[in-house]
C-alpha cells in the first residue's frame, strides 16, 4: 500500500548524503528498488525522485528506513517542520512587516513560555536521538527462553543489530508460528517476517541493539558465524535438566530431520524411523550427544557432524522426554 507523507516533517541532508543514505539502506537489506519502495510505503517514482534528491525524504519515511536496518543516520541533517516552504516565505514577509510596523499580534513573551512548556512535556521525547536504542523485555531463564536459545543455535543468525531465526517458507510455516509467537511473548517486540521466494525461506527478524545485547550478555550466544565459532550449549542451561530437555527440543526442531529407513526380511518390507540432528560443531554437538544419553537414549555420532537414534524404542523415547513443537517433526513421527 502506498502511504501518504503529505504533511510530514522533512530531513534536510547535505547535497548527495540524501542518496547516499538510501543507497546503503538497499545494500544492506539486500533487496530491489522495488522491493525498497514497497516496504517504505511509496511508489517507484517518488524514490526516484528522492534519490535524484528532488525532494526531501519524509521524516516518516527516515524513521521506518532506520527502524528496519542498521544504517546509520548523517550527522548533519535538520529537520523542516510541514510546509516549511510557506513559513519560509512567510518568515520574509514577517520581517518587511517588522521593519514597516514592529511588533504585531500577540504577546512574545507568552508564546515563547507555551512553547517551553510543550517542548518539556512532549517535543523532546518526540524528537529524541534516532540513535536511542529501543527496550526489550529481558526475561528471566526459563524452559521458554532455554528452548528460544536452541532455536538461535540452530536456525538462528546474530549480527550486531539483528536477531533472525530463519525457515523454510512452507514445511516450517506452521512452526515459524510457534517461534515468532514465542519471541514475541520472552521480549514483548513482534518480529517481522521476511518471506523470500526465490531461497523459499522466511526471515523472523527482531531489529533492536537491546536484544542483540540480551542475547550475548543474559543468554550466553554469540554475535557472528556459529561454525567458526564452534558454539555450544550455554552453561545455564547445560546445569538444570529442564533447561536441557528445552534447548535440545529447540536444537532438533530446527536442525532436525525424521528419516524413514525401510528393509526387507524374508521377502517381508519392514519400515521405522530415524532421527538425525545436523551440526559442524563440534563442542553442540558433543554437549547434545551428552544429554541425550543422560536422559536414557542411545545416540550414536556419525560423520562427525550426525547424531541418530535408530532405535524403535529411542524414537518412542524421545518423544515422550524431549518432545517437539515443529508440527512437520511430529506428522511425519505420527505418520
Amino acid at each position: 500500500m502506498v502511504e501518504s507523507y503529505t504533511g510530514d516533517s522533512r530531513v534536510l541532508f547535505s547535497s548527495g548524503t540524501q542518496k547516499k543514505f538510501l543507497m546503503a539502506a538497499k545494500a544492506e537489506l539486500n533487496i530491489s528498488w522495488k522491493e525498497f519502495a514497497l516496504i517504505i510505503g511509496i511508489s517507484e517514482r517518488s524514490l526516484t525522485d528522492w534519490k535524484r534528491e528532488k525532494f526531501l525524504l519524509p521524516l516518516k519515511a527516515v524513521k521506518r528506513i532506520l527502524k528496519k536496518t542498521r544504517v546509520n543516520l548523517p550527522q548533519n541533517i535538520a529537520i523542516q517542520k510541514p510546509f516549511w516552504s510557506v513559513v519560509k516565505a512567510g518568515k520574509k514577509g514577517g520581517a518587511v512587516s517588522y521593519r514597516r510596523y514592529g511588533i504585531v499580534g500577540g504577546n512574545e513573551a507568552k508564546r515563547k513560555k507555551q512553547w517551553r512548556k510543550w517542548w518539556y512535556k512532549k517535543g523532546k521525547i518526540l524528537f529524541a536521538p534516532y540513535s536511542t536504542p529501543l527496550p526489550v523485555r529481558q526475561p528471566k531463564k526459563s524452559e521458554e527462553l532455554a528452548e528460544l536459545v536452541g532455536v538461535l543455535l540452530g536456525d538462528g543468525c546474530i549480527t550486531h543489530y539483528q536477531v533472525t531465526v530463519t525457515l523454510h517458507r512452507v514445511d516450517d510455516r506452521a512452526y515459524a508460528k510457534f517461534v515468532t509467537k514465542l519471541m514475541t511473548n520472552l521480549f514483548g517486540v513482534s518480529p517481522k517476517w521476511y518471506e523470500d521466494k526465490k531461497d523459499s525461506v522466511i526471515n523472523i527478524t527482531i531489529s533492536r541493539t537491546a536484544l542483540v545485547k540480551f542475547c550475548v550478555n543474559n543468554m550466553g550466544l554469540k554475535i557472528g558465524n556459529k561454525i567458526k565459532q564452534q558454539v555450544d550449549i550455554p552453561n545455564w542451561i547445560q546445569k538444570n535438566k529442564k533447561f536441557q530437555i528445552a534447548c535440545v527440543r529447540g536444537l532438533v526442531d530446527t536442525d532436525g530431520c525424521l528419516i524413514q529407513h525401510a528393509y526387507r526380511v524374508g521377502g517381508k518390507l519392514y519400515r521405522y524411523k530415524k532421527l538425525a540432528f545436523t551440526s559442524y560443531s563440534r563442542p553442540l554437538l558433543r554437549s547434545v550427544n551428552r544429554i541425550l544419553k543422560h536422559h536414557g537414549l542411545r545416540p550414536r555420532i556419525a560423520r562427525e557432524r550426525d547424531i541418530r537414534l535408530d532405535s524403535i524404542s529411542d524414537m518412542k523415547k524421545y518423544f515422550e522426554i524431549f518432545g517437539s513443537h515443529n508440527p512437520k517433526h511430529l506428522e511425519k513421527y505420527l505418520k
